[in-house]
């Protein structure tokens, strides 16, 4: 069956503003079918399904710049897409699941100090085991780091909390759907960008520039020396590991000096 939208019409389907449209169309993310004699936008089935595309790569945090390059390649596949974008919504949804009952946890023990110790923390973060990590992490950075850190975040409003944790997923799925570009590319260190600021709230500290560039290098190198950083269901994803590592060190030499 045809279908014929106009602008008002698919804004209000899709639950964007019109003006949102009119920036798809001027940057060629998402072109009408049509336009009448009045010049007035229709947008037909194609586009639908384009911009059902355009908002779920949205959702994952993806810039309209690489939405652009994925919807426009020869080789896009709407259906393996949208099995992609199934996969990653229900590992958000597990994963956000999660972070909820963390948050729960957190804001109790704010009230009540009812929180037994510190692993409870890192629940729903990519953590395979939190107190091997805290220990771990003691050996690297040293017990007053880490106790610094812990006791940053559980002063962290509580609504924030959630947030670090959704924008560190989010982060990562970016980062994923950029591993075949540059490492040095506007795109990534974009992401990059994000990534340390990601990073920085979490360890709840405020070092001297020298020694954020060293410690941002060191976590860079543990990307790919410690497999469980870029892991994915346990499987190990070297090639991602080393564009994180060269992207991180570049950010560091040339962003943070």
């Amino acid at each position: 069956m045809k279908v014929n939208y106009a602008v008002k019409q698919l804004a209000k389907l899709a639950g964007v503003s019109v003006r949102t449209l009119h920036l798809y169309d001027q940057i060629g993310l998402l072109k009408p079918s049509v336009r009448t004699a009045s010049r007035y936008r229709q947008y037909g089935e194609t586009e639908l399904l384009r911009l059902q595309q355009i908002l779920f790569y949205k959702e994952l945090d993806f810039p309209l710049k690489e939405i652009i390059r994925i919807l426009d390649d020869p080789d896009f596949d709407l259906v393996r897409a949208l099995e992609g974008h199934k996969a990653a919504l229900q590992a958000r949804r597990k994963r956000l699941d999660t972070l909820l009952e963390t948050v729960n946890k957190t804001v109790n023990h704010l009230k009540n100090k009812t929180m037994s110790n510190y692993e409870e923390l890192y629940e729903g973060m990519p953590h395979e085991q939190a107190a091997a990590w805290r220990k771990e992490a003691i050996e690297k950075w040293g017990e007053d780091t880490v106790i610094r850190s812990e006791k940053a975040l559980l002063e962290i409003p509580k609504l924030d909390i959630e947030r670090l944790k959704a924008d560190q997923k989010a982060i990562k799925t970016a980062l994923k759907g950029l591993a075949g570009e540059n490492p040095e590319s506007d795109a990534v260190q974009e992401q990059i960008a994000r990534h340390y600021a990601n990073i920085r709230s979490f360890w709840g500290v405020s070092d001297p520039t020298d020694l954020k560039i060293a410690t941002y290098k060191g976590l860079a190198e543990l990307y790919v020396s410690d497999e469980r950083y870029t892991a994915e269901d346990g499987k190990p994803d070297p090639a991602f590991a080393t564009f994180m590592r060269n992207a991180m060190i570049y950010f560091a030499d040339n962003t943070l000096m």
